[in-house]
């Protein structure tokens, strides 16, 4: 899939703003969320590696085994991958079938982009709800993991349900913006 922004040479297009004020708002901020969900998905990637490293040295040269790396682990990578999805969506960098684009006519392919646009909110706010849902049960209940680390399982279940709630408010930015529209940025220094 591409959207010509990595090509060389590619023109670069003036950007755009939402043209209604609530969507800008909200527009700003999630790229405000992006920037610190982004920082903190390449902290924990980096801690991830670390005690990854580490428990290969113990088990290797000290024959000691240790039981909370894989749980930690798998928690950080849950919530580098809830939490940055929404970024991912912005730059529309998910994976996607592109084999109509090239078949389809400009207007076919704006309203082709919509639907499957209203599609993912439809599909992502239900797994939000269920994310929330499942968060308050572990919450309620007091749930571990089986592992004799148990840690709780509310961790991930929360960082699962702000990450869907920030990949659904990103697509419905994205829905919004395609009814309301764009104009164009102010530029530096408010001239235009």
């Amino acid at each position: 899939m591409s959207h010509g922004f990595e090509m060389p040479g590619a023109a670069a297009a003036r950007p755009a703003v939402p043209a209604s004020a609530p969507v800008a708002w909200l527009a700003a901020f999630l790229q405000g969320y992006h920037r610190v969900a982004v920082f903190l998905g390449m902290i924990a990637l980096l801690v991830t590696s670390c005690i990854l490293t580490y428990s290969v040295v113990v088990r290797y040269f000290f024959h000691q085994p240790t039981d909370w790396q894989d749980e930690a682990s798998v928690f950080m990578l849950v919530g580098v991958i809830f939490l940055c999805s929404a970024y991912v969506q912005s730059l529309r960098g998910h994976i996607g079938i592109e084999a109509l684009a090239g078949m389809l006519s400009p207007l076919a392919n704006k309203v082709r982009m919509f639907i499957v646009d209203l599609l993912s909110l439809a599909f992502c706010a239900f797994f939000t709800w269920k994310s929330w849902a499942l968060f308050h049960e572990a919450w309620v209940e007091g749930q571990t993991t089986s592992s004799t680390f148990a840690p709780p399982l509310w961790i991930p279940y929360s960082l699962m349900a702000l990450g869907m709630s920030m990949l659904t408010l990103q697509l419905l930015v994205q829905v919004l913006v395609r009814i309301t529209g764009t104009v164009p940025a102010p530029q530096a220094g408010g001239a235009q």
